[in-house]
């Protein structure tokens, strides 16, 4: 089926899952997609009502995480009597991934939140679609048959959908939402299991690790500490980031490479074992960095020495939750 056809497939099980649940008041609210404002753009919604339900779209730029609206924010949704929503979610994969992890993290309570699982097709790198627009403005993008249609003022142009995908679109493994029973309604995987494939990171680990210091400092050389990163990133939930205290100031606020290299470096080091590979850090960044190869690396080492996996078993704790006499301790160091 060609992707036009798959996206019209998938956004009318949205709205019929929708539909049905708020008809049945099994939820409250839907949290979804509707249309951006701006081309190569979607945007967050929250409906209540049946008649609303047509707002609700999937296309291939719904790059964001939904979960992120769900932490901290999920204890404000009550209703008149201080009773909690139950908050229905449009769930790809990597979304119902980030809802288990927080309910894992107790950040979240699965029994209030209906997960709408979804099967997702892939997301547009917008980086790449502008790079090859360059300066014209875009007025339209639509995906027709399996093309991605650009238009502007004296613009049309036709791009291989394949060949704007995201990488990580690519070489994900979960595309729906792992089942979890009387909490996952539509498409969802039972038992889903993701293969030990870091085939991309074959290149980078080959690398000496002043080769390694050399392409990291390059990546992120263009950072302006805008945060866009940390914003949209389900994981970080923190009332009081670390880039934002002042008592103690951990590390300076300016655009130093000291600086922007120390912020990515801690943040990384915090989402060890947490990432759930949705890429929303990459489609926000205004700067286009890809801080896929960060969090992939980390995901690496996560499995490598803990078999763990983020986001896939509510039963079982993160490495940096748990403990066990077992761990291997090769960092360790003897005297002779």
């Amino acid at each position: 089926m060609v992707i036009e056809d798959q996206n019209k497939d998938i956004e009318q099980l949205i709205r019929d899952l929708a539909r049905k649940l708020l008809k049945e008041k099994e939820v409250d609210v839907i949290l979804g997609y509707t249309k951006g404002t701006i081309p190569l753009t979607s945007l967050p919604i929250v409906i209540d009502k049946v008649e609303d339900v047509d707002k609700l779209i999937w296309n291939n730029l719904c790059y964001i995480n939904l979960a992120k609206y769900l932490v901290p924010r999920i204890p404000t949704l009550m209703n008149e009597e201080g009773q909690k929503l139950k908050v229905g979610i449009v769930s790809k994969g990597c979304i119902g991934r980030a809802l288990i992890h927080l309910s894992v993290e107790h950040q979240i309570d699965l029994e209030n939140i209906k997960i709408i699982g979804i099967p997702c097709n892939g997301i547009i790198n917008r980086k790449k679609i502008e790079d090859e627009i360059g300066e014209r403005e875009i007025f339209e993008i639509s995906v027709s048959g399996d093309n991605i249609i650009i238009k502007g003022e004296d613009l049309e142009q036709t791009l291989p959908f394949n060949e704007y995908l995201n990488d990580l679109c690519k070489t994900c493994q979960v595309k729906s939402p792992p089942s979890i029973e009387n909490i996952c309604v539509g498409e969802c995987l039972e038992n889903p299991v993701i293969e030990d494939d870091f085939s991309d990171m074959t290149e980078f680990d080959s690398k000496t690790p002043e080769e390694k210091w050399e392409y990291i400092k390059n990546l992120l050389d263009t950072c302006t500490r805008c945060y866009a990163c940390r914003e949209v990133c389900p994981m970080c939930y923190c009332n009081l980031c670390f880039v934002d205290q002042n008592q103690p100031v951990w590390f300076g606020k300016t655009t130093a490479y000291s600086d922007i290299f120390t912020f990515h470096l801690i943040r990384a080091m915090h989402m060890a074992g947490r990432c759930v590979g949705c890429g929303a850090c990459s489609s926000v960044c205004p700067m286009g960095i890809d801080l896929n190869l960060i969090n992939r690396s980390l995901e690496k080492i996560a499995k490598e020495r803990f078999n763990f996996t983020s986001g896939i078993d509510p039963e079982a704790l993160p490495p940096m939750m748990a403990f066990d006499m077992e761990d291997d301790q090769e960092f360790m160091m003897e005297e002779d």
